[in-house]
């Protein structure tokens, strides 16, 4: 039961005995592998691997040592974390709260591996539902005039938590490029699936105009290009002509809460990994 448990993800080029060279490895480390999948991507010619693995080398820093010399060879990316260990996370939010709402009672009923360290918010509508949580919380206005001084405030809040996880929980502030720079790969989205064709503040009166039969949500890794960086999740919800705004407006907040927590909780397992402008996602 004590025994230290890891995951191993790896991306390279293609080529032969990648899969026997990375289980050889584990092997020769006294590694017992739990669970392993792995994807070969013939567009991009790249090969992806997820092991999780127990073993009774306890000393991370050495064992990343050794995967770093392993990796070399094969040009691989890799990462090493404990399969056990919970992601320091911070939320952002602005008013509409029910992902935020979602995501606290998953990560406090102990579905999600993560750790809430913080909320961050444009507005003051949920400091109370984050104090119910005993997460400290933290007002950050936001305005085109004040990007910067705000955005400043915001990295010193991550920092100063240790976040590695950045989840905009239906937060409405446009981010500059070098803070999506800055998180790439950490910071993670949800928008309804509407986009591109209904833009705005109003998506769903939109849809209701235009006679919709299928309403979505899409949760994404954050890029400089809006709402189009890598997919990580996606659902639909099928609808017809009896439903009202109001109607279409619960199943969609209902879809983006789904969505986004199994997003948060795979990439909290270290069960995606970027192929470029798209994403492989080992469930």
């Amino acid at each position: 039961m004590n025994t230290p448990r890891y995951i191993l993800t790896l991306a390279c080029p293609d080529c032969k005995g990648l899969v026997h060279a990375a289980s050889g490895f584990v092997l020769a480390h006294e590694g017992n592998m739990e669970e392993i999948a792995q994807f070969s991507d013939p567009d991009s010619s790249m090969f992806f691997m997820r092991i999780d693995f127990t073993t009774p080398h306890a000393d991370l820093a050495a064992l990343r040592e050794k995967v770093a010399a392993f990796a070399a060879p094969h040009g691989m990316q890799t990462q090493l974390h404990p399969a056990r260990a919970a992601v320091p996370t911070i939320l952002m939010v602005s008013k509409q709260g029910h992902c935020l709402n979602d995501l606290l009672f998953r990560w406090k009923s102990g579905l999600l591996a993560i750790d809430v360290r913080a909320v961050i918010s444009n507005h003051r509508d949920f400091y109370q539902l984050a104090a119910s949580y005993n997460v400290p919380f933290h007002h950050v206005v936001t305005t085109k005039e004040n990007r910067a001084t705000s955005e400043k405030r915001i990295s010193e809040i991550i920092e100063c938590e240790g976040a590695e996880l950045i989840v905009l929980a239906r937060y409405m502030q446009v981010l500059s490029d070098a803070m999506c720079q800055q998180y790439a790969g950490r910071m993670i989205n949800i928008h309804h699936s509407f986009l591109p064709s209904f833009k705005g503040a109003r998506p769903y009166y939109q849809a209701h105009e235009r006679g919709v039969k299928l309403i979505g949500a899409t949760a994404h890794y954050v890029t400089s290009d809006l709402d189009e960086g890598p997919i990580i999740e996606q659902d639909v919800a099928r609808v017809d002509h009896s439903y009202s705004v109001e109607d279409l407006t619960a199943i969609g907040r209902d879809t983006e809460s789904q969505v986004l927590a199994r997003a948060v909780k795979w990439h909290s397992e270290h069960r995606v990994l970027l192929n470029g402008s798209r994403t492989v996602v080992f469930k």
